[in-house]
């Protein structure tokens, strides 16, 4: 056997060989691990797919802040749509914050009514004038 230069494609050539002469090659195997591979694959996205649709299937009460206005420097309305099954009541918190980020404002809003579709406008009472209204969660009861 010659010398040959490392990084050269012959020397690769010369490694590939001697590795397939010591430890050998199995199509089979190879075969074998590409399918567990591909299956591992298919059954994590299935489980992570099956979470998702759990999580979002799973809330009750959902809502989202459709428009805020700043009315003065101690109240801050906010338009909030919840939607929710017909039976279910709950609670969503609403904050605002000031120019610098500090929080002036935060207040839990419940909505008991029997529509699955509820459009209100609260009134959030802050410390000091809010620039924003951030919906920061809902729970049902």
């Amino acid at each position: 056997m010659t010398a040959t230069a490392p990084g050269t494609a012959e020397a690769d050539a010369d490694a590939a060989r001697a590795f397939a002469s010591r430890y050998g090659r199995d199509k089979r195997t190879d075969k074998q691990l590409k399918t567990a591979g591909a299956v591992l694959g298919v059954l994590f996205l299935v489980v992570v797919g099956w979470l998702g649709w759990s999580y979002i299937a799973g809330q009750k009460l959902s809502a989202e802040v459709i428009s805020f206005d700043v009315s003065s420097d101690q109240h801050v309305k906010v338009h909030l749509e919840v939607r929710k099954a017909k039976d279910a009541h709950g609670t969503c918190t609403v904050r605002s914050q000031a120019a610098d980020g500090a929080e002036v404002g935060r207040a839990d809003f419940r909505f008991a009514q029997s529509a699955k579709r509820v459009d209100k406008v609260v009134t959030l009472r802050t410390t000091a004038r809010g620039t924003t209204a951030e919906l920061i969660g809902c729970h049902a009861d």
